[in-house]
């Protein structure tokens, strides 16, 4: 009989108790879900800084998934036999975090996602991007490397039983995303292990390795890409090409897929941690988009340009004036900026996170197909600071006004500030410390964007419009998503209404609408949980009056890590009492 993989887990940790026997005890269950995650996810526990999984990749066999389903249901039904009322006020929020992370995943399940691995943003096509998560210090990161190397063939055959299960069931995702894919594939199709993208680390160790060792990587390196990936790569080609693709379906929105009006509806709650319908939230970006319209306008007026808003935005999309010739250029100015936004940040906040940040070029592999920018958190261990990742590619369609606000988004005091702040709560347990609710972490991004205006930046009228824009930006997905997953929408219509409605370049434009068809309701959190935070300082600000204190308040809206919405609400009206 298969050994289930977290009782595979315990008897390498030196336990011998079998799932149904183990304790009751709170903390010894956070403990071991922690640990069945770290096994069950070896590639996150490598970016985490824990080594002890780095030759594995995730095990996707489709009994596999089954299994660990069933180990999620027995984690939650362990979790119910524990009276939470027995449990001290910290862990009785604990509880309920925990039991809120456990039935998102039990009740997902449903729903099938795991059955479409394939994925334009990234993936299984471009598998070297990992190197940017993993450590590659020592020798031994080397040769665990090369030891996902050499499983890599069967990987990908994970992934084809996979997608071809998902296509026997019709659970297929759009072919207009599909279609960006083969050529991202095309860059493993090389002849030679040398001209591989995976060999590109290997050639790139440090230079104190010693001779004998760095040969002996190459060689290992170039066999395992010879004689298994390569022949791998051509193999998942063909099947891509000729029978998946083709098989794709035409729709874009979900609820044209198996089930997927009530997948929409599950992932609109699950994002925003409301109970918004999908309509609720449609009428609240019209709203916001015609509000942020009429403050676009007042600029629009005090730069006393000759034209309608449609022509302005044109003029923003088409000026040279507004857009660097090289990206060497765009990215010292990204850099430039992140180095004046941080020093201000002590105005705001009275605690800063110990762990810094860098500012890096998206991988040029990936960079056509993605958005502007994006973070990436610290390794647990300290050693991968957190990464602010710019996209350079076309200089000339990423404007000089988005650069503060996209700045204060990703990095100061957005994403790291929160993140890295979350993860060094030591008096939290470890599932908290990197807890992700989007409603939270991207409410906080797009609320960091308007301290730009007390940071000292958006002092030039169109980077105060470029703040507007993004703001903008946010509302619009409100309705866009929304539109393509539940009111069938067709892609061109949401096209067109972002282009109405935000300067946004039109290359930027396309890649944010399919990232909206590719990763539904996620786009959603954003404005819905800036718009909560937005509404819980107001608050403090009327009710504490002379005592509110915008660095306490920024301390205590960040304190616990991030949170579902209702509870952060909770935990704020706490503090006002207080105060």
């Amino acid at each position: 009989m298969k050994t289930s993989r977290i009782l595979l887990m315990w008897l390498l940790l030196g336990c011998t108790a079998s799932l149904a026997e183990a304790p009751g005890d709170f903390a010894t269950l956070l403990d071991e879900h922690w640990e069945w995650q770290m096994a069950t996810n070896p590639l996150w526990a490598s970016s985490m800084g824990d080594r002890r999984f780095n030759t594995q990749w995730p095990d996707e066999r489709l009994d596999t998934i089954e299994q660990h389903q069933m180990e999620r249901r027995s984690f939650l039904r362990r979790l119910y036999a524990i009276d939470r009322n027995t449990l001290s006020v910290d862990d009785q929020l604990n509880y309920e975090m925990f039991r809120r992370q456990l039935q998102k995943e039990v009740d997902e399940f449903q729903f099938k996602g795991h059955l479409m691995p394939f994925s334009h943003f990234g993936g299984i096509q471009n598998p070297e991007n990992q190197t940017n998560q993993i450590p590659l210090d020592s020798v031994a990161d080397f040769d665990d490397w090369i030891s996902r190397i050499e499983k890599l063939d069967e990987v990908i055959e994970q992934k084809i039983k996979l997608a071809e299960e998902g296509r026997k069931r019709g659970i297929m995702p759009p072919k207009i995303l599909l279609q960006r894919i083969p050529e991202q594939l095309a860059l493993q199709l090389v002849e030679f292990a040398h001209d591989s993208p995976l060999f590109v680390a290997i050639d790139e160790m440090p230079d104190t390795f010693s001779a004998d060792d760095r040969e002996r990587l190459r060689a290992r390196a170039t066999e395992a890409i010879d004689d298994q990936v390569l022949p791998a790569y051509k193999k998942l080609d063909r099947y891509f090409n000729q029978k998946y693709l083709p098989a794709a379906r035409d729709s874009i929105g979900l609820s044209a897929a198996p089930n997927g009006s009530a997948w929409y509806e599950y992932l609109a709650r699950s994002y925003t941690t409301t109970r918004m319908t999908p309509d609720d939230i449609h009428r609240l970006g019209l709203e916001e988009v015609k509000r942020i319209r009429g403050e676009m306008m007042d600029v629009i007026e005090e730069v006393d340009f000759d034209g309608s808003f449609k022509e302005f935005l044109q003029f923003l999309r088409t000026d040279p004036q507004f857009y660097y010739d090289t990206p060497a250029e765009l990215y010292e100015a990204y850099l430039a900026t992140s180095k004046r936004i941080d020093p201000e940040l002590v105005k705001l906040f009275g605690k800063l996170p110990r762990m810094p940040y860098g500012v890096k070029p998206i991988p040029d592999s990936i960079a056509p197909d993605v958005t502007t920018a994006y973070y990436t958190d610290p390794a647990a261990d300290g050693s991968r600071a957190g990464i602010f990742w710019v996209n350079l590619y076309r200089p000339e369609v990423r404007p000089k006004y988005e650069i503060e606000v996209l700045s204060v988004h990703e990095a100061m005091p957005g994403h790291h500030l929160q993140l890295a702040l979350q993860q060094e709560l030591a008096e939290l347990p470890m599932f908290r410390r990197y807890m992700w609710f989007t409603a939270f972490v991207e409410g906080w991004g797009l609320y960091s964007e308007r301290l730009g205006y007390e940071l000292g930046l958006y002092e030039d009228p169109y980077s105060r419009f470029g703040q507007l824009t993004y703001d903008m930006w946010r509302a619009v997905r409100l309705v866009v998503d929304t539109g393509i997953h539940y009111k069938g929408w067709t892609r061109q219509q949401a096209i067109d209404f972002f282009k109405d409605n935000a300067a946004k370049a039109e290359h930027d434009i396309v890649n944010e609408i399919d990232r909206y068809i590719g990763r539904p309701g996620q786009a959603l959190a954003y404005k819905i949980g800036q718009l909560k935070m937005l509404t819980l300082r107001e608050r403090a600000e009327t009710e504490l009056g002379d005592k509110f204190d915008i660095r306490a308040f920024h301390d205590e809206l960040l304190g616990a890590g991030a949170l579902p919405l209702d509870l952060l609400e909770q935990r704020m009206d706490a503090w006002m009492a207080k105060q």
